[in-house]
């Protein structure tokens, strides 16, 4: 069963940190071209946060995250990353992972699927 699985979510005061990580089961990540990340807030829609291509590791963050995000990828273990620091509240969001194999250069979520079940992602004080 393809399936991929997000954790790490929780409630962190702003300015904290917080490291997402995405796990695929039934398939390996080298497989695809790229993952994404993905968050939607409530009320608004879902929008592309970061991704990287499998092929050279090469990465893409929107500009709200940029500087504050790395994303990163372990093959060994079919999981990819997403530390988070220097968060605000406007990062608030349940957060998702995604995979596709069209040659995408940023992460719209169009071009993605295979969506897992999302981590909330709460920062408040």
């Amino acid at each position: 069963q393809v399936q991929l699985v997000e954790s790490g979510g929780g409630l962190v005061q702003p300015g904290g940190s917080l490291r997402l990580s995405c796990a695929a089961s039934g398939f390996t990540l080298e497989d695809y071209y790229a993952i994404g990340w993905f968050r939607q807030a409530p009320g608004k829609e879902r929008e592309g946060v970061s991704c990287i291509k499998n092929r050279d590791g090469s990465t893409y963050y929107a500009d709200s995250v940029k500087g504050r995000f790395i994303l990163s990828r372990d093959n060994a273990n079919n999981t990819v990353y997403l530390q988070m620091n220097s968060l605000k509240p406007e990062d608030t969001a349940v957060y998702y992972c995604a995979t596709t194999r069209l040659r995408v250069s940023r992460a719209h979520p169009a071009d993605f699927g295979s969506w897992g079940q999302g981590t909330q992602v709460t920062v408040s004080s």
